[in-house]
């Protein structure tokens, strides 16, 4: 029994699905492209681990449109800000970056502030479009309240990453993609999924203590007993202080410049304990390397950076270092050609998903 699917069959399945949901035509492409340069890139914790019940169940369950109504509400020739209606974030988010590419082509710089948005994917591939096209790309993205501040214990902030990219004279771009917080609430979800422990120090309870049970804390998450620890970690010791810092930052980003919803305002349940719409906040930056010196320029000396950093001296028993996003294109070049490996809780839901959008066509090979 195979639990590895090829990226053709699993594409084609994923399109269909969005397509049973309700998604556009165009617009599924972007989704489905999005979830699965997550898997391709070995971040599992945001491709087809969340398909179901980060996408599909929300549009199922009405706190997600399916149809994008992508509005533009306000616009310099710099600036836009963009309403998103609740649609679908990465269709949302695509045409976003492309608005911020095209001023920053024509004007050296451009930035999109989003209201009204949901979960966007990684936030990776949205500024890995803008290294596509020579430029730095910028974005941050405000979500559930998770993260506790520094001294305190309530989970408040969202894992609000701050992800830059930039085209570098190497096969692959410069990524860095991550969240404020030391761990992100889809790597919880995937500790839950595989029936392992998250790491003790990562997560905070109300009386203080580190939490490590996973299902617990994904509940506890939810109801607010428990708190993601900032970058850095409890307290002032480790200079937590310092995620919690970059986390506001992305908070105030994704809110102040569009009047958006922030902070508690995120939390996907209404008064009497109903799902609700997220309406969440995003920005994108792009910044024109042939602005400056030039993008040839700007690509041989961000390689040499990357190269020398490479060849510093290794700690004892380190095999080797690594620079932003090489891991990622490593995985890809094997599964490329071994295809998604995909364990038994996310089979299940795929299963599931076909079930009911009544995609009888398809038949997975784990289920022989």
């Amino acid at each position: 029994m195979s639990n590895y699917l090829e990226w053709d069959f699993l594409t084609d399945f994923v399109e269909k699905a969005f397509s049973a949901y309700g998604v556009p035509e165009d617009d599924v492409k972007i989704c489905a492209d999005v979830l699965l340069q997550s898997d391709k890139k070995g971040i599992e914790s945001h491709g087809v681990n969340r398909f179901k019940p980060i996408y599909i169940d929300r549009i199922k369950d009405g706190v997600q449109n399916p149809v994008t109504d992508f509005e533009i509400i306000r616009e310099t020739p710099t600036t836009a800000v963009v309403d998103g209606h609740d649609g679908m974030g990465q269709v949302i988010a695509h045409h976003s970056m492309k608005v911020a590419i095209e001023k920053a082509k024509k004007y050296g710089m451009g930035m999109v502030a989003v209201r009204n948005s949901t979960h966007y994917g990684i936030a990776g591939y949205h500024t890995d479009m803008a290294a596509d096209a020579g430029c730095i790309g910028m974005s941050g993205t405000n979500a559930r309240p998770s993260i506790a501040p520094t001294f305190g214990v309530e989970n408040k902030l969202g894992t609000n990453p701050l992800t830059v990219s930039f085209p570098t004279d190497e096969p692959f771009h410069f990524s860095l993609d991550c969240a404020t917080s030391i761990i992100q609430r889809g790597k919880i979800e995937l500790y839950a999924r595989e029936g392992k422990d998250t790491p003790a120090g990562t997560v905070i309870g109300r009386d203080g203590s580190a939490l490590t049970d996973s299902n617990q804390i994904l509940h506890d998450l939810q109801t607010g007993e428990a708190a993601l620890a900032p970058l850095g970690g409890i307290g002032e010791e480790l200079s937590g202080y310092k995620g919690y810092g970059y986390a506001t930052i992305v908070e105030v980003l994704s809110a102040a410049l569009q009047q958006g919803s922030f902070l508690s305002m995120l939390t996907g349940i209404g008064e009497n304990g109903e799902k609700t719409k997220f309406h969440l906040g995003h920005f994108f930056i792009a910044i024109d390397t042939e602005a400056f010196m030039g993008l040839d320029s700007f690509k041989k000396t961000a390689g040499d950076i990357m190269r020398e950093l490479r060849s510093s001296q290794k700690a004892p028993g380190a095999e080797r270092i690594y620079t932003a996003g090489e891991k990622e294109y490593l995985i890809w070049q094997e599964r490329e050609k071994t295809g998604l490996p995909v364990n038994e809780s996310v089979q299940k839901e795929l299963i599931a998903i076909r079930d009911d959008a009544g995609l009888v066509d398809f038949r997975f090979p784990f289920e022989d």
